[in-house]
């Protein structure tokens, strides 16, 4: 396996390409929505995926990264349950995929 070295411009740039999918409007009238949650948690992913590529022995932001994801699958879980057309538009929109159900 190929280590790949990331450079601080390199970081940055990707730290600062998150371009919001949420109009302004939106964002503040719908704060407490399952997609609005669903969608701030998958920026703090990214943002928290792209510093972990730089500092790979940061523990505590490995561990706060899990407990996101596991804020974002149980969202998601509750969000196909209830209504899957808004389901699929938001899983669509943020290009994640659909978590395996068992």
């Amino acid at each position: 396996m190929e280590k790949k070295k990331i450079n601080k411009k390199e970081f940055f740039m990707v730290k600062n390409s998150f371009i919001s999918l949420i109009p302004q409007e939106e964002k503040e009238e719908n704060r407490g929505s399952v997609e609005f949650q669903v969608f701030s948690f998958t920026n703090k992913i990214r943002r928290l995926t792209s510093h972990l590529e730089f500092h790979r022995k940061d523990y505590l932001s490995q561990r706060g990264l899990r407990k996101i994801l596991g804020k974002r699958q149980r969202l998601l879980a509750y969000l196909s349950k209830k209504n899957r057309v808004r389901y699929n538009k938001l899983i669509g929109r943020l290009d994640i995929r659909e978590p395996k159900t068992h």
